[in-house]
């Protein structure tokens, strides 16, 4: 069962890395400012094969656009709101654009991220089935970071690569 959501609508500042951005939103009429971490996907860390890749394709996808987040009631463990971020598609060059990308979706596509199947029961049917195709067809066509034989997900990575600010598992 997908976990509610809460609609906010932001302007999109910086990317971090491939899944993790900042943006500043409005909320009733207050400005806030939040670091996103997008729902469904995990991307190559920094320092790890195809990060700094997939950080430049979400920042050509998101940077200096409006977006709608559909961000879940509860921060990860690192405070940063979970969202699904939505933005005008490349392809629309004229205001006003619907926000109709969903940008996790679109760094699958693009075989810079792994779908996180433990947190599927998190998306709706159509949400999984959509993720998992995407990830599939980047497979098979050797899109980005299926070009290599074996990539190494972020998890592992990480593991192998503690950082002081990441929990152990």
């Amino acid at each position: 069962m997908p976990v509610t959501a809460t609609a906010l609508f932001c302007l999109v500042l910086a990317v971090s890395d491939g899944d993790t951005l900042k943006a500043r939103c409005d909320l009733h009429g207050a400005e806030t400012r939040r670091t996103v971490r997008l729902v469904g996907i995990d991307a190559p860390e920094s320092r790890q094969a195809y990060g700094r890749r997939a950080r430049q394709a979400l920042t050509r996808l998101v940077r200096d656009k409006p977006a709608r987040l559909l961000c879940r009631d509860a921060p990860d463990r690192y405070g940063r709101s979970l969202c699904k971020v939505m933005v005008a598609p490349a392809s629309c060059t004229r205001e006003p654009c619907a926000r109709t990308l969903d940008a996790g979706l679109a760094m699958l596509t693009l075989g810079l991220a792994w779908w996180e199947p433990q947190y599927a029961h998190e998306q709706s049917a159509q949400e999984r089935g959509q993720y998992e195709f995407a990830q599939t067809e980047a497979k098979a066509r050797h899109a980005g970071l299926w070009r290599e034989a074996r990539p190494q997900p972020p998890w592992q990575w990480r593991r192998a690569h503690p950082h002081p600010a990441w929990p152990r598992r």
